[in-house]
């Protein structure tokens, strides 16, 4: 039973938990990071494709709407 939830728990991180820290530091890092960051940044999306397939439908990455004072 332990094999299991440990099997489960690695599961959701790898699908679900750490996708999401990695989609936090693209959108706050992707204008101004570094080539060497840039490179860490494609590597995390490679490894972690799965899971960031999996919560690409919830993510909106547009930029705001600019808002034109008359």
């Amino acid at each position: 039973m332990i094999v299991a939830l440990l099997y489960l728990a690695l599961a959701g991180a790898y699908l679900l938990a750490v996708p999401v820290v990695v989609m936090v530091y693209l959108k706050q890092r992707w204008y101004v990071a570094s080539s060497i960051e840039r490179t860490v940044m494609y590597f995390m999306v490679f490894l972690f494709l799965p899971g960031l397939l999996l919560l690409s439908p919830f993510v909106n990455l547009r930029p705001r709407r600019r808002q034109i004072e008359v």
